[in-house]
C-alpha cells in the first residue's frame, strides 16, 4: 500500500516537532524495503535537518541506508554509482560526531569490493582497529577474501585467510571457494587443492564450479590421472552426489576427449 503510506508519511512531515528517530527509522527502512531509495534519503535529509533533536539520524538510520544501497546486485556500474552515495553517506556520518561500528565499516569495505576498488576497502580495514576503535569480524575478512580473489591476488588473499584463522574465525564458503577457485586458474593447483579439502573439513559447502575449475586446471597442465584420481576419492568419500560425478565426468569427457582419459572413468 505504497499511495497509501505516502500519504501517512506526508501528514507526518507536515507537521513541526512530531516524530521520533524510531518513527522516522520505520519510514526509512518501508522505503528502501519498497526499493524507493530517493524518497528513503529525502526523509533522511528531513531529519538531519529537524529542529527536533529527537529525530536526528543516528548509526541505525545510516546502516539502514548502507544496507539500502549495498543491495542493488552484482552490477558493478550500479554499484560504483551507489558507492560514491555510500561514502557521501559515511562522510556525513563521521562529521556529524555518529561514530562509526563494525557494520558500518564493513558496509564500507563490501560497497569497495563490489565497485572494484579493492585497494579502498583494505584502506578501510586497517583503519578499523586504529582509527574508529573497532574489531575486524568474520565479514571484514570473508569481504575482502573475495575481493582479492576476484583480482587474482591469490598471496593477499592467503595471507588474510591465514589471520583470520589464526582470530578463529572459519572462512565462509564463498571465501573458499573463491580462493579455490582463483588459486587454481593461477596456477597453483597443488594449493587449490589442499584448500579444497580443508574447507570440507570446516563443513563449508564447494560449489560445482569450484569442483569444476579445480579438475580443468589439474588436466590443462597435463594430470589427467590425479584429476580422475581426485573426481573419484570425492566420490568415494561421498563429497558428491550421482548427479554432480556424473556431470564432472562430462565436462573432463568434453574437455579433454582423449580416448585413455575415457577409459579410466570406465
Amino acid at each position: 500500500m505504497y499511495q497509501e503510506m505516502d500519504d501517512v508519511v506526508n501528514q507526518v512531515l507536515a507537521v513541526p516537532y512530531v516524530g521520533s528517530e524510531a518513527l522516522y527509522n520505520t519510514i526509512v527502512y518501508f522505503f528502501t524495503e519498497a526499493r524507493k531509495l530517493t524518497r528513503a534519503v529525502n526523509i533522511f535529509k528531513h531529519m538531519r535537518n529537524s529542529r527536533n533533536l529527537e529525530c536526528r539520524p543516528s548509526i541505525r538510520t545510516y546502516n539502514s541506508l548502507f544496507t539500502a544501497f549495498l543491495s542493488g546486485g552484482k552490477n558493478s556500474y550500479i554499484n560504483h554509482m551507489y558507492m560514491e552515495t555510500i561514502r557521501c553517506l559515511f562522510k556525513q556520518m563521521v562529521n556529524d560526531g555518529i561514530e562509526p561500528d563494525i557494520f558500518s565499516l564493513n558496509s564500507m569495505i563490501k560497497g569497495y569490493v563490489l565497485s572494484n576498488h579493492v585497494n579502498d576497502a583494505l584502506r578501510i580495514f586497517h583503519q578499523i582497529n586504529v582509527v574508529y576503535n573497532c574489531e575486524p569480524n568474520s565479514f571484514s575478512y570473508d569481504y575482502l577474501i573475495y575481493g582479492l580473489c576476484a583480482q587474482s591476488r591469490t598471496k593477499n588473499a592467503k595471507e588474510l585467510c591465514d589471520e583470520m584463522k589464526k582470530k578463529g574465525f572459519v572462512p565462509s564458503g564463498r571465501s573458499y571457494n573463491s580462493l579455490v577457485n582463483a588459486l587454481a586458474l593461477n596456477g597453483e593447483v597443488e594449493e587449490a587443492v589442499n584448500y579444497l579439502w580443508e574447507m570440507i573439513e570446516k563443513q563449508r559447502s564447494v560449489d560445482f564450479i569450484t569442483y569444476r575449475t579445480v579438475l580443468d586446471e589439474i588436466c590443462r597442465r597435463g594430470r589427467d590421472g590425479e584429476a580422475i584420481k581426485l573426481l573419484k576419492e570425492l566420490q568415494d568419500k561421498d563429497l558428491v552426489d550421482g548427479h554432480t560425478y556424473t556431470k564432472l565426468q562430462c565436462v573432463l569427457g568434453d574437455d579433454f576427449a582423449d580416448s585413455n582419459s575415457r577409459n579410466h572413468f570406465k
